[in-house]
């Protein structure tokens, strides 16, 4: 159509949520290919791990797509080599792997975002020319093998063989990376065989074409590294990436956001001498932009949006506006927005928060992403934004996200199929992301009312565990089924009179307002976390996987 200026566009245009454009997503979906979103074809949907009522959310996108994250990609190495130079002498060991894909009625792909890249011909030209970024030590075949223990294994044993050319480790997500160690932590006596030996071991690694990879990197036996990694493995964890990767310089991964709470165990595994580098910032809807100081602490991660990738704008948030007093941490929950009027790049302030509002190049206009940025400071006058949430996410292990909304649906049903039928009913409810095991899983802390006909039925409260995961999203119930990124479920009754105390607490020790106090549906640790787990009567777990289908 015509070029429309950036007033009109303004007037025009109005900000959309997913359930705005949802209909016409779903009109691609099922096969209709006029221009309804996109001059250009949709090529395939990204499956973006924000869901929409229980489902995935379907991103559409277009094939010059993949020209613009390869762009970005490839800033990340000239970036990091004013901070670290010669990179480019070494290989990166990353842990990357690919998840199940789905087709529309129509026939296009639905698959997250970087399962699409690492499938795509950008992938493939860059690692065959060599390019420093993707020069991985995990050949394509181990990242593309569609069994996530096999590729671990194969990925973890090209690691060790190249274990001096390792100069960059790393993950896209901290949960993945801690995944990765903790099963190089458990299936160390079978690596070091196959280091040893010169082998792999085929009862592990079935798929031939992995095999053959894995093979063309071993080039024969290597006891001398199979004696030395055996004796690193008998000690304890404590900085087994610098004891066993020598010549690393640090650990890529994502942990910002709700990543943040495995800090402490990266740290633990690289001996708190390793910094921790988070590049990039991206979402299945486009790609955003860089950290520009990557050797900066976490918590001072601050992001340049690449102002190419699409069209930004920002909608203020004020999160502290009639919150109830005693809310201090800000969830990213209220919608106090009004009649308020979007933001240019140019125009954001200093300390100010605001949700990201993007126009993308395939189809997404004015749309509402649900982070929520603060514009921590300028690099010459580029506004630098620090992620500080998702809106509206209580929970998250790896890249599920569930919401309050939801939560609180998967619970009352849980709760009246399980609870009510032996004359008890539950009386409050929290939640906590328990990560200090691998993988994490959800807790919930449920004071019951009439408790003692349940605890003469064990059964009910582990099966009310599974019956919330069945009514948590696709992407919580694919962690569980499909790759084992999240634990089974867990409930923790907690005695009567529980969350009466909290609420005093609330009010006594942090001045809440008694009107306006709510109990918070996550809690963190801290005094409210250790007075809910000192009232534990019970614990119980989800005795079955949900169901799950691609």
């Amino acid at each position: 159509g015509s070029n429309v200026d950036k007033a009109s566009f303004k007037k025009l245009i109005p900000v959309v949520t997913y359930e705005d454009v949802k209909p016409d997503i779903d009109r691609i979906a099922s096969g209709d290919t006029s221009p309804i979103l996109c001059s250009q074809p949709i090529s395939e949907f990204l499956t973006s791990s924000g869901t929409s009522a229980g489902e995935r959310k379907l991103m559409p996108t277009i094939d010059e797509e993949l020209d613009r994250k390869s762009h970005l990609y490839s800033l990340i190495m000239p970036v990091m080599n004013q901070f670290l130079p010669n990179l480019q002498n070494g290989k990166g060991m990353y842990f990357l792997f690919v998840k199940s894909e789905s087709k529309t009625p129509s026939g296009l792909p639905a698959r997250p975002v970087l399962t699409s890249y690492y499938k795509s011909r950008h992938f493939a030209r860059a690692r065959a020319a060599n390019d420093p970024y993707t020069n991985y030590t995990s050949p394509t075949e181990t990242i593309l093998c569609n069994d996530t223990h096999q590729s671990m294994y194969s990925q973890l044993l090209c690691g060790l063989v190249l274990r001096h050319e390792v100069l960059r480790v790393g993950a896209v997500f901290a949960s993945g990376f801690i995944r990765a160690i903790k099963f190089f932590e458990n299936n160390w006596t079978s690596l070091c065989k196959d280091v040893r030996n010169g082998t792999v071991d085929h009862r592990i690694v079935t798929d031939p074409v992995v095999r053959l990879a894995v093979s063309r990197v071993l080039v024969g036996p290597n006891p001398g590294l199979a004696d030395f990694l055996e004796r690193e493995c008998r000690r304890d964890d404590t900085g087994i990436i610098p004891r066993v990767w020598s010549n690393c310089k640090y650990i890529d991964v994502i942990v910002t956001g709700a990543m943040s709470q495995y800090i402490p165990a990266i740290d633990h595994y690289g001996g708190g001498s390793l910094p921790l580098v988070c590049s990039m910032y991206a979402s299945s809807e486009c790609y955003f932009g860089l950290n520009l100081n990557p050797l900066c602490n976490p918590d001072e991660v601050l992001y340049t949006l690449v102002p190419t990738m699409a069209y930004f704008e920002f909608l203020p948030v004020d999160r502290f506006v009639e919150k109830a007093d005693h809310d201090d941490d800000g969830d990213c929950d209220d919608d106090n927005y009004g009649e308020i009027k979007l933001v240019d790049l140019v125009d954001v302030k200093l300390g100010q928060e605001y949700e990201l509002v993007v126009t993308t190049y395939a189809g997404l206009y004015r749309y509402r992403v649900g982070d929520v940025l603060r514009v921590g400071g300028f690099k010459n006058k580029a506004p630098q934004f620090t992620f500080v949430c998702r809106k509206n996410v209580v929970l998250s292990i790896d890249s599920d996200k569930t919401d309050e909304v939801e939560l609180q649906t998967a619970v009352t049903r849980a709760a009246v199929q399980h609870l009510a039928p032996l004359g008890a009913s539950l009386v409050e409810y929290t939640s906590y992301a328990e990560t200090s095991n691998v993988p994490g899983h959800y807790v919930l802390f449920w004071e019951i009312d009439n408790g003692v006909m349940i605890e003469r039925s064990s059964s009910t409260v582990s099966e009310s565990c599974l019956a919330v995961e069945e009514g948590l999203n696709s992407v919580y119930r694919q962690g569980r089924v499909w790759d084992s990124s999240i634990g089974p479920l867990e409930i923790r009754v907690v005695e009567s009179g529980t969350f009466d105390a909290i609420m005093d607490h609330a009010v006594t020790e942090l001045g809440a307002s008694i009107n306006q106090y709510k109990t918070p549906r996550c809690v963190k640790r801290g005094p409210i976390f250790e007075m809910l787990n000192s009232r534990v009567v019970s614990s119980h777990f989800s005795p079955r996987l949900p169901k799950w289908a691609p």
